[in-house]
C-alpha cells in the first residue's frame, strides 16, 4: 500500500516546498527543522493506523477514559540523512525504541555504485510495528537492503516505510521487492525522473549534505 500525503491540501506541502526550495536550503538549520516537522506529521498520520486501548486517567476533578497506544512502534532510520526525519517522529512516539542502519552508495571508477550496509543497531522487532525512514527513495535499493538487514533483528508484524521524496521507479521497485502485505509506503511526493546517476528530478538534492554539510 502506498500513501502519498502530498496529494491532500494541508500545511504538509508548505514544508515540502521549503525543503525543495534552493534558496531556503541555504539555511541548514531550517532544512533540518522542516524535515523534523515533516517527520512529526508522518508520525501523526501513521498513529491513526495503530492499535489503542482505553486507559483511566485521574484528573484533579475526576477520572477520564482516554484511548492510548497499546504499544509504541520501533523507529528505524538510515544514517546520516534520515536523522532529522527520525527526530521528528521520535517527538511524537517519544517512548519508542530505536534502530539505526548504516547504508551508503559505494561508487566505482566507472561511475556505477553498489549499496553497502555496514551494520544495524536496534532491539528485537519480532511481532512489533516498525517505522523505517529515509528522506529520499531513488532507485529503492538502499531501502530494500536496509529493510532486509533490519528484519535480521526479527520479523515485524508490520513495517511503515517513510520517505519525503520518491521516484516513480523507486516506488515500483519496492512494490516488486518487498512483501507489501506487511509493508506500507508513506511518501511526501513522487517525481517521475531519475537521472543516470540515480538522482531524483526535480527532487531536492542531497538531503544529508543539506542537513549536515558536504562529505568527502
Amino acid at each position: 500500500m502506498v500513501r502519498n500525503l502530498g496529494l491532500q491540501p494541508s500545511v504538509f506541502n508548505q514544508f515540502i516546498s521549503e525543503i525543495r526550495d534552493a534558496s531556503v536550503q541555504q539555511d541548514s538549520m531550517r532544512f533540518r527543522f522542516n524535515m523534523e516537522r515533516l517527520g512529526s506529521l508522518f508520525a501523526y498520520e501513521i498513529s491513526r493506523h495503530l492499535e489503542y486501548e482505553t486507559k483511566e486517567v485521574t484528573t484533579p476533578l475526576g477520572v477520564a477514559e482516554v484511548p492510548v497506544l497499546k504499544s509504541y512502534p520501533v523507529l528505524a532510520t538510515i544514517l546520516r540523512a534520515g536523522l532529522p526525519l527520525h527526530r521528528g517522529m521520535l517527538d511524537v512516539f517519544d517512548k519508542s525504541e530505536n534502530a539505526f542502519i548504516s547504508a551508503y552508495r559505494k561508487h566505482s571508477k566507472d561511475g556505477n555504485f553498489n549499496i553497502q550496509v555496514e551494520y544495524v543497531s536496534g532491539p528485537d522487532i519480532t511481532n512489533r510495528t516498525v517505522i523505517l525512514s529515509d528522506p529520499m527513495l531513488a532507485t529503492g535499493a538502499s531501502l530494500a537492503l536496509s529493510y532486509k538487514a533490519l528484519i535480521g533483528k526479527g520479523k515485524p508484524s508490520h513495517t511503515h516505510i517513510v520517505t519525503l521524496i520518491a521516484s516513480t521507479q523507486g516506488v515500483e521497485y519496492l512494490k516488486r521487492t518487498l512483501p507489501f502485505d506487511d509493508v506500507t509506503l508513506w511518501v511526501g511526493a513522487v517525481d517521475d525522473e531519475l537521472t543516470a546517476q540515480a538522482y531524483i528530478v526535480p527532487g531536492l538534492g542531497d538531503a544529508g549534505d543539506l542537513a549536515y554539510g558536504t562529505k568527502i
